[in-house]
Parts: structure tokens; sequence; C-alpha cells
């Protein structure tokens, strides 16, 4: 119930007001739960700051304040070079340094902004006179006031009527700020100038060209569309895009670039020709186009039966640290053998589906084209298995040793997946450490029941990573650490394992300075194989980057580890953009 409230004058505060009448709020039983949520929320501290600052700014408008000048700033600045001109005082220096502050001067100029009541833009005097043929219709008059941003509007001609309509208007853009520009409508005037008979990039010039105010003359379409709430598409970008390189696009000064695996939020897929959409990140809130899938993926095939499309070429570069091991003694370091042979004699020989990342038929009729894939953010939660962590690697990066020294600095948090092999057991090694050995038969038994996620053959001896192996290592709560040939990805790209997957490459300088001096590949290391390395390198940033998570330029043993283990530690607490299927099941 509310008791009969005291006699309020009109000098008595809105914020002493809501006090009073909170004071006065007594719960009954038949209304109890809403006098207790109304209570509630004229309690609330933040509502009554609000009141505080209503009632302050209330009192100094009674007093009806101006200001002593309007030139703050300029009085500013004739002090500070008044102060500079002579010998300076301690306080005097002190003055100084404090008139030439940033945050001072914005005051000050925000001051004279007040002061001289320049909040506005001077717009330019309406038309008085109308064309006769419109005097039928209705006619809109449309003032919009712009920077250097774009207006955020396309337009086309209507092939019927040959009239300039309104094409699609850019989310967060000035037109859709304004909402006074719809989709549909003619376009007849832009700044007095009759805009008829130009063709639309003309117009997109005069529009892009315009500062400050724009009056547009506009026929309004017969039915407006209905604005769309913003979708939550996310997509990761598969391939670079640069808009002013693209004939096909509408104005490319409306379109959106972006490089391969930045995020993008589509907020409209109105026109199925042409998305648009935001950079998540961007500070900029105006949305931009981007093409749409269908229409990629329409012209690649097009370029691709035409034969001007890039040929895809399979890297022949996997990693090739197993083998490597072999050969190598306790130091890490070859023992005399010939490295560009040893990398040539280590060859996969699992049959497996055509991969991103090989040449295609030319008619295209089954190619997976890379443009976008939908995304959302996962987050770790306590009790889930961690993600598996895939490394993938170039020639000369040497993943073995540092996959090595991550699980030897903290075992009880990370675990290796141990792999399988048909050779013998030597006298130091023991089993499920270094291998798990199984006999020839049980290891060809085991590829017929797809239980490897790869194999291949080095000497006369199988090896291969199984899925129970890296079963094993989650099952304990360990991130488990496994590197993989690139084409295992496909199989490991699973909501089971959503894996993070990291490209290491070797960081390769000029022959003059090789790998640098530090470098234990230093020794041995040819031009050629430098050449090769690096050619390496790129192929797999080209045939599989638009798998990566993380790309670990690897310069030297010590720095390479440090920031391997940064990674692995944010990955288990930080939310990470992942194929929209592994968290929506």
């Amino acid at each position: 119930m509310i008791e009969a409230m005291p006699i309020v004058s009109a000098s008595t505060g809105l914020h002493e007001t809501l006090a009073l009448l909170t004071s006065q709020l007594h719960p009954d039983a038949n209304h109890k739960e809403d006098l207790v949520f109304l209570k509630d929320v004229f309690s609330e501290k933040s509502i009554g700051y609000l009141m505080k600052i209503h009632d302050k700014l209330k009192q100094y408008e009674k007093q009806s304040p101006t200001p002593v000048l309007h030139s703050a700033s300029c009085l500013a600045e004739d002090l500070a070079e008044e102060l500079q001109n002579g010998p300076l005082e301690d306080d005097e220096r002190e003055l100084l340094l404090l008139l030439s502050t940033p945050h001072l001067k914005a005051v000050l100029s925000a001051h004279d902004t007040v002061a001289q009541k320049k909040f506005d833009p001077v717009l330019p005097p309406l038309p008085d006179d109308l064309d006769d043929e419109l005097d039928e219709e209705s006619v809109k008059i449309v003032r919009l006031v712009k920077n250097k941003e774009p207006l955020g509007a396309t337009i086309r001609r209507d092939e019927a009527t040959g009239a300039v309509i309104v094409a699609r208007i850019m989310r967060g853009g000035a037109a859709d700020r304004s909402g006074l520009v719809h989709v549909g409508d003619e376009l007849r005037e832009v700044n007095g100038n009759l805009i008829t008979h130009k063709r639309p990039d003309e117009i997109s010039q005069i529009l892009s060209q315009s500062q400050g105010s724009i009056t547009l003359k506009i026929i309004p379409a017969v039915a407006e569309e209905d604005r769309l709430k913003e979708s939550r598409v996310y997509l990761r970008a598969l391939f670079d895009y640069t808009p002013f390189e693209d004939k096909a696009t509408p104005c490319q000064e409306a379109g959106l670039p972006f490089k391969r695996g930045n995020i993008l939020q589509v907020v409209s897929q109105e026109d199925a020709t042409w998305w648009q959409a935001k950079r998540v990140g961007d500070c900029n809130l105006r949305a931009a186009l981007i093409p749409s899938t269908q229409f990629q993926e329409r012209r690649l095939r097009y370029r691709l039966k035409m034969g001007s499309f890039p040929a895809l070429i399979s890297p022949q570069a996997p990693t090739y640290d197993r083998a490597e091991k072999e050969e190598c003694d306790s130091k890490g370091t070859l023992n005399g053998k010939d490295i560009a042979s040893l990398r040539r004699s280590f060859r996969l020989r699992k049959d497996r589906q055509s991969s991103p990342g090989e040449a295609h038929t030319p008619d295209g009729s089954h190619t997976d084209f890379l443009i976008y894939e939908e995304v959302a953010q996962y987050s770790p939660r306590p009790g889930e298995r961690p993600r598996l962590i895939v490394l993938i690697g170039s020639l000369g990066a040497r993943i073995t040793e540092l996959k090595q020294k991550v699980i030897a600095e903290n075992p009880q948090q990370f675990g290796l997946a141990v792999p399988h092999t048909t050779r013998a057991k030597k006298c130091h090694e023991r089993e499920g450490v270094e291998y798990h050995f199984i006999s020839k038969a049980a290891f060809e038994t085991d590829i017929q029941n797809s239980k490897f996620i790869e194999y291949g053959e080095y000497k006369e001896n199988l090896y291969g990573t199984s899925l129970e192996s890296i079963h094993r290592i989650l099952d304990q709560n360990k991130v488990c650490l496994v590197d993989v040939q690139p084409e295992a990805l496909k199989t490991l790209r699973t909501a089971e394992f959503k894996p993070y997957i990291i490209f290491v490459r070797p960081r390769i300088y000029d022959s003059q300075r090789k790998f640098g001096s530090s470098s234990s590949l230093s020794a041995g290391i040819t031009d050629d194989d430098l050449q090769e390395m690096k050619q390496a390198a790129e192929r797999m940033d080209e045939c599989y980057g638009h798998w990566l998570d993380y790309v670990l330029v690897k310069d030297d043993p010590a720095g390479a580890l440090a920031e391997l283990q940064v990674v692995l530690e944010r990955v288990q607490m930080e939310p990470q953009w992942v194929p929209v299927c592994w968290v929506r099941r």
C-alpha cells in the first residue's frame, strides 16, 4: 500500500521526491510482489545518481549562466605564446605545460563551441520551386549531413523505366542513420543537379565527392520495406578480397576489403549477390558490401571453366620430423646424412579423398571453393576435455623437438599422442613412451579399420598416429599435442576434437645469413635447401592457410618455445572462433 504522500513543494528536487516516494512504499498482502519490485527499482543507486544529476542541471539552468568570453582557446594560445617568449618561473612553466595538454585544449574547444552555439551544420535553404512534372507525385526533399564517410547507399538503373533507384542501404551508414532514404526510392536530383540522364557511376562520384550537407530530391517507393534487424551470422573469410580490384562490385567505395582469416559479421543477406557485413573488431559501425557465397562460387566456377582460375598444387613438403628423428643423435643434429635425400625418403601411403590443396578436374563440378566458413565463438568450460593441439610445419621446422620440450616442462598438463611403428624396439626405448611397437600384420589390420589419422612408410617400416592414442591423452584431461601431415587436418577438424591448429615455419634468412649462427640447423644447409624450405612454407600456407589458427615463425628454439607456451595457455583460457557446427549440435 502507499500511504498519504507528504506535501512536496515546487522547490523539492526530483531526487528528494523519489526518496520520499520510496519511503512510503509498504507492501501489503495483495500487491506485495508489485510493490517490492517498484521499491527495488526506485532504490537503485544508478537511478538516484541520475536524479541528482538532473537536480544539479536544473539548479544551474535557473542561474541562466552566460560565458565570460567566446574564445577561451584563442586566449590560452596567446597566453602560451607570451610565456614562451621570456624566462619562466616554476609556476609559469607548470602553467605552460598545462596549457599544452590535449585534454585541456579539448575542454576549451568544447567550451567555445557551446558558448558560440555552433551545434548544427549550416544548411542551404530549401528550393522554392519544383518541377512541373512532379506536381502529381509525392516528392520528398532529404537533407543528409556527412563528412568524409561514404553516403552508405548504392544505386541502379531500372531497365524498364530508366529511373535511378536506390538499390541498397548500408547498415550504419549516413543514409541508414537518417531513416529518410529507403530501398526502392527513385533519385531525381543531387544538390539541385538533375541526375536522370547521368550514369550510375557518375552519380556515385557526385555523392562521394560531396562534403557537408547533401540535398536529395526523391520519389519515395510505393511500399517502403521494413528495416530488418541485424543478423548474427559470423563468417571466417577464406580468401583475400579487394573491392577496388573487383569490376563486378556495384560501388567500389562501398565494398569491404578483408584478408583471409578475418571474422565478418553479416548484417544483411537481402541481396542474393552482395551481402552487407562488418569486420569484427573494427571501430567503424557502418556495414559494407561483400560478395555472397553463391555469387563468389558462380564466378569462380566460370573462371575455372575459362581456364583463368589459378592452378592449385598439392604441397609436397610434409613434416619430416619423425623421419629425421631416426637419424638424429642426442644433440638433435643430423649424423652426416644427406638432408635432401632424407626428406624425399618418407612418403605417405594413405588413400584419401582429394584435399583442398590438390588440383581439381577442369569442369569443377565437385570443387569445394574456399569462400567463407560460418563460425561461432567457443569458450572452454570447466570439466570439458581440452582442445586438441595440432602442429603442422614446413621443412626445417623440427616440430618434434618443440613439442617434446613443452611436455618435458609440464608433463602434468600436456601429453603426446604416441605413434605406432612396425620397426624393432631399440634397447633404450620403452613400449608406449617413444612408440607403440606392433607387428606389420596388426598395423595393416588397423589401417583397414581406419584407426589411423595418418600413416607412412620409412625404410620399409610403417609409422602412424592413431585416434586411440589421442583419446587416451584427452581422457586424462591433458592437452594432447600431435604433429601431422596437413592432409590429416580434414580428418581431425571435427566437433569431437575441436583442434587448434598451429603452423610452425622456420624463419628463412638470405643466403648470407642462412639460419643465423645460433641455429643448430645452419650446418649442412645449402642455398638450394633454403630455397626449398621457403617454397615449402609458401605452398603450405597457400594450400592450408585457411585452416590455421596461429602461425609461429621459429627463429630460435628458446623464443619459439616461449611463444608456443603462451599460445597454449591462451587456447585453454580465452574464447576462439570455431566452425559453427562444433558448438551447435
